[in-house]
C-alpha cells in the first residue's frame, strides 16, 4: 500500500503564491509518475501536473507558467509551488501517485481557495 500526505493548502488573494507539498510512504517501488489534479464541485478530476519517475514534467494549459512541480526522490516528496493564482485555481487538490501498470493512489486532498 501506498500513503500519501498532502500538506499546504489554505486561502490566498488572487495573484498570490502557494506552496502544496505530497510526502509518499509505503510500497512506492515501481512508481511511474507522481503529481496533482484538482476537482471542484460537480465537474470531473482534472490534472494539474505530473513528474515522472526521470524528472520529466507534464502541465495542464491552464498552469504552464504558473505553477511548477518538483520532486525530491530521496524523501519521495512531491512539491507543487503555484504563482499569480487565479479565483479559478479554486479547487481541492489530490496528490496522485501512479505505478507501472497505471495503478493510482490518491491523497485526501486539501483545499485551495483563491478569492477575487
Amino acid at each position: 500500500q501506498v500513503q500519501l500526505v498532502e500538506s499546504g493548502g489554505g486561502l490566498v488573494q488572487a495573484g498570490g503564491s502557494l506552496r502544496l507539498s505530497c510526502a509518499a510512504s509505503g510500497s512506492t517501488f515501481r512508481m511511474r509518475t507522481m503529481g496533482w489534479y484538482r476537482q471542484v464541485p460537480g465537474k470531473q478530476r482534472e490534472l494539474v501536473a505530473t513528474i515522472s519517475n526521470g524528472g520529466i514534467t507534464n502541465y495542464a494549459d491552464s498552469v504552464k507558467g504558473r505553477f511548477t512541480i518538483s520532486r525530491d526522490a530521496a524523501k519521495n516528496t512531491v512539491h507543487l509551488q503555484m504563482n499569480s493564482l487565479k479565483p479559478e485555481d479554486t479547487a481541492v487538490y489530490y496528490c496522485n501517485l501512479q505505478k507501472f501498470g497505471n495503478t493510482d493512489y490518491w491523497g485526501q486532498g486539501t483545499q485551495v481557495t483563491v478569492s477575487s
